[in-house]
């Protein structure tokens, strides 16, 4: 037999599906959004990948699964670190090599940045440079040591430029593209107060492009320190690359590992001064990390 409804009957039955669907969606929407952020954080969660990497390293030694030729146990290196640090190599070599660092990072942080200004805030400018970055961009830094060889010579001068170029690549595509991000709505903003251009540059555009400007820092700094790497080991007297190279001819690999530890240090403190910086100059922008 056929059932009728009317209205009264649709509209009871409407309300509590209703209501039951919208009281499941918003648990679950919660939920998604719980999912989607990184989760409880973990105490010491970075320091996790390289202590279980270290314990293996001491296993591996202790028990003689590692060949002492192919990698030296953990105490011989730390003895050798002891050495090196009482003959004074360790600390002459150190100073060498942070200086060549410096200079290169210092001149590629200067040209890289000049070069991102310019070309974020004029057309002509980017005309003008964006193209030859690109083509650099696409040509990796350590290919052009030949070259840089034959134009400098195999002196300070060769090892310096080439670690400014693999420098300014990254301060500029990153400053370059946060300059070219700027939201239009600041500039309408800036014209609603009749600001100067002058102004607008120096309070508006500079600080937007900061948080690029910095994560371009990131990219150079670890880039220094890898072009560091190569250059040391091409007819150097000095530095840290020169040292794990000298091991090398003698089959020191303990030393070849403290030089290794040294360039790990130095990466893994510049990236976290870089990152206090960060920090510090953008309390103002929240992530999923604050």
């Amino acid at each position: 037999m056929a059932t009728t409804w009317d209205a009264d009957n649709v509209k009871t039955l409407r309300r509590p599906l209703r209501g039951s669907i919208g009281e499941a969606a918003a648990p679950a929407t919660a939920r998604t959004r719980r999912r989607l952020g990184p989760g409880p954080e973990i105490r010491f969660g970075l320091q996790i990948g390289p202590a279980l990497l270290v314990l293996a390293w001491v296993a591996g030694s202790a028990f003689g699964w590692i060949d002492p030729r192919i990698l030296s146990a953990p105490w011989t290196v730390i003895e050798a670190f002891g050495r090196l640090i009482a003959e004074g190599r360790l600390q002459d070599n150190f100073v060498t090599s942070a200086t060549r660092a410096l200079l290169g990072l210092g001149i590629g942080l200067v040209i890289g940045t000049l070069l991102a200004v310019i070309a974020g805030l004029s057309r002509i400018g980017e005309a003008l440079i964006d193209g030859p970055i690109q083509i650099k961009r696409a040509i990796p830094t350590l290919a052009l040591i030949p070259l840089l060889i034959l134009w400098f010579g195999i002196g300070e001068g060769m090892k310096v430029t080439t670690i400014a170029l693999a420098v300014i690549i990254p301060i500029y595509i990153h400053t370059h593209n946060a300059l070219r991000g700027i939201d239009s709505r600041y500039v309408e903003l800036a014209e609603t107060l009749r600001m100067s251009q002058k102004d607008f540059i120096l309070q508006v555009v500079l600080p937007g492009a900061l948080p690029g400007f910095l994560l371009g820092l990131r990219f150079a700094v670890t880039l220094c320190w890898v072009s560091l790497v190569v250059v040391e080991q091409i007819n150097s007297t000095s530095g840290l690359g020169y040292m794990i190279d000298l091991a090398r001819t003698y089959g020191q690999t303990d030393v070849i590992l403290v030089g290794l530890v040294v360039y790990v240090l130095l990466g893994l403190a510049s990236d976290g001064l870089v990152r206090l910086i960060e920090r510090r100059a953008l309390t103002w922008r929240r992530t999923l990390a604050n």
